[in-house]
């Protein structure tokens, strides 16, 4: 038994001593994705900047990162891209066609890898197409869903069952009951957007309960939702992102949940600062941390995979943040400050294994 202990612990430094985290940034004006190697102590190092053939904007991997999927906005197409393990370095695959006009403003993958899922803010719809072994996305598109303008992300209940898709101006998310097997959505209703006009943009899952959360972009808040995959979301609690005191201009953009489930944070752009909540376990409610200040006009912000560092990219400053993230209390520490390039429209941590 004692041989079999050591083995284990054995395999498992070796597993840990081989995967990597690498961290991609899009940027958009100069139509590239910039990739840098994380370090254990939350440093980047410069991989490549790899040119793609448009505006890269929302990125995602399927569910084993073998592949990365981007939208490229000035040319209505999504982009597959391979990723080596070892060194993060990407190899266009190839670029499926949306319809002229309809950029998709976010992509994601469902929880099986076979289906890519993308919705157009300025089509007003939700596509879906298949994607093959080899990581290519294969067309025409399975199904397109006419939805309203202002459709902005993509989320999949933990079941794969559930779609949902947050819509700034009806103040909405819409709802999908989803076939894994065909792909195909069949329209489930709407959850209310939390409070009046607060305009649900992206969704954050909890990791481990049946909660959500939504930044809303014209409310500047956060609002907590339950989540059940027969009759889709319940808005529990609405919270300001900012403080009482401010009086200028904001929208929030980003969402993201730590991977304790412990903790929730929205991008304030205008306020430029990255708002904290703690989660309630037993509720699902928030209370308010603070807003911690980051770049500027920060579009996206990231975590690493087990919580330790925070990515803040500043669509207005063209630069990139990095945290450290205080996993008992929630606060922020900025550690890391790196210039990118004019702006960042996208960052996302992967991490990898060479096994």
């Amino acid at each position: 038994m004692r041989w079999l202990l050591s083995l284990v612990a054995f395999t498992g430094l070796a597993m840990n001593v081989n995967a990597a985290t690498f961290v991609y940034v899009s940027m958009g004006p100069e139509q590239k994705i910039q990739i840098y190697r994380q370090d254990d102590a939350g440093g980047l190092t410069a991989v490549e900047t790899v040119a793609v053939p448009g505006a890269p904007g929302s990125l995602t991997t399927d569910p084993k990162r073998r592949f990365l999927y981007a939208s490229l906005r000035t040319t209505s197409q999504l982009a597959s891209f391979q990723i080596d393990p070892a060194s993060g370095i990407l190899t266009l695959i190839g670029t499926a066609d949306l319809v002229k006009g309809d950029n998709a403003a976010f992509v994601g993958t469902d929880r099986t890898g076979r289906w890519l899922l993308s919705a157009s803010y300025s089509g007003g719809n939700v596509v879906v197409h298949r994607l093959r072994d080899d990581g290519s996305i294969e067309s025409p598109a399975v199904q397109t869903v006419t939805t309203a303008k202002t459709a902005h992300s993509v989320t999949i209940d933990r079941a794969n069952k559930l779609v949902m898709v947050p819509h700034v101006a009806p103040n909405a998310i819409f709802q999908f009951k989803f076939d894994d097997a065909t792909g195909k959505l069949t329209e489930a209703g709407k959850g209310a957007g939390g409070a009046e006009k607060a305009g649900p943009r992206h969704l954050a899952l909890h990791p481990k309960q049946d909660f959500a959360y939504s930044s809303d972009e014209q409310g500047s808040s956060i609002t907590c939702y339950r989540v059940d995959a027969s009759h889709g979301l319940t808005s529990i609690q609405t919270v300001s992102t900012l403080p009482a005191d401010f009086k200028g201009n904001n929208s929030t953009a980003e969402v993201k949940v730590h991977p304790n489930g412990k903790f929730v944070w929205v991008s304030n752009r205008g306020h430029d600062t990255l708002a904290g909540f703690a989660i309630d376990s037993a509720t699902g409610d928030v209370s308010v941390i603070g807003q911690t200040p980051t770049e500027k006009t920060p579009r996206s912000f990231e975590i690493d995979s087990i919580g330790r560092f925070m990515f803040g990219a500043g669509e207005g400053s063209g630069k990139l943040a990095v945290f450290k993230v205080d996993t008992t209390t929630g606060q922020l520490e900025r550690i890391h400050t790196y210039d990118v390039g004019k702006s960042l429209s996208w960052v996302m941590a992967v991490e990898t294994s060479s096994r």
